[in-house]
């Protein structure tokens, strides 16, 4: 099954244009949406997942027209919000055997025993007779992501999953999500590269409501290879070097200011050679796309 997005656009009731001409094609598999907060992730998502209008252009997935029958893609949709409530007064065991019955398994033997599999997979089962307001914010994401995959759904979408996790819970929501992908359309959105990096065959940037780039991470990366420079500067030296070069990003390292520089030659002398990943695609092509912005 293919989800293909076709000339799609939304502007909001303040004028923001929240998306610009989208166009992507996703395959089965992981793809990451990654882009800064605002940059249009979560609009894009909510259209998807039939939550929202889109003010023209097209979504099929297979043969499904997205925009025109909602109710044949929420069968087969799982969807985890970037925010979602949870009652906080009821187990996981009994909240999800509630959610199977809105999704329409009607037969209480087959809700408990899917019940009871979901959580089991999610690692949470010895956890089902727990309310949920217990529950820290990894079990919360674990435990959204089994309603996600009520009802054997055949496109996943998990906006911002790992925000505000720590590394045991990101790592082990990271495997479980690489689990899922194997037989689904999983479209993570993110502004966290290394979830990208670790996690997707395949990526698009969005920046200001547009795609500005998409293809294989590893692709991506060698577009920008030998021509990403590091160097460690004062910070009061910021400023003059952002004007005489082309900084992509900045970080603070063992009290000095370390920046990367794009550039398709050696600034000067002063500069190293960086093994460029990820991260120095995304702050490249997001600065030309505000670069264009500003002209």
């Amino acid at each position: 099954m293919e989800l293909r997005i076709e000339n799609l656009n939304k502007t909001y009731g303040n004028g923001v244009h929240a998306i610009n001409n989208c166009n992507l094609t996703i395959d089965q598999g992981m793809y990451g949406l990654l882009g800064p907060n605002g940059a249009g992730k979560s609009s894009l998502m909510r259209t998807i997942a039939t939550l929202q209008e889109a003010d023209s252009g097209s979504i099929t997935l297979g043969d499904i027209d997205v925009l025109n029958d909602k109710d044949a893609v929420r069968r087969i949709l799982g969807y985890l919000p970037q925010e979602f409530g949870v009652y906080p007064k009821v187990s996981a065991e009994n909240m999800l055997d509630h959610v199977a019955g809105l999704k329409g398994i009607n037969n209480r033997k087959e809700r408990k025993e899917l019940v009871g599999a979901l959580l089991n997979r999610v690692n949470l089962y010895d956890k089902r007779k727990s309310n949920l307001g217990t529950f820290s914010g990894g079990m919360k994401q674990r435990f959204g992501i089994a309603q996600a995959l009520l009802g054997n759904p055949k496109l996943i979408i998990v906006d911002e999953p790992t925000a505000g996790l720590d590394p045991t819970e990101r790592n082990r929501f990271h495997n479980l999500l690489s689990e899922i992908g194997e037989n689904t359309i999983v479209i993570l959105s993110t502004h966290i590269v290394e979830d990208v990096t670790n996690l997707c065959n395949d990526m698009a940037i969005i920046c200001l409501g547009q795609v500005i780039t998409t293809g294989h991470p590893a692709e991506l990366v060698k577009e920008v290879q030998g021509s990403v420079w590091s160097k460690s500067i004062n910070k009061a030296d910021l400023q003059a070097h952002m004007e005489a070069f082309r900084v992509i990003s900045t970080r603070l390292k063992a009290g000095k200011t370390e920046i990367h520089v794009f550039s398709e030659n050696q600034p000067d002398s002063s500069f190293a050679a960086v093994n460029a990943d990820l991260e120095d695609v995304y702050f490249t092509r997001i600065g030309e796309r505000m670069e264009l912005e500003l002209v």
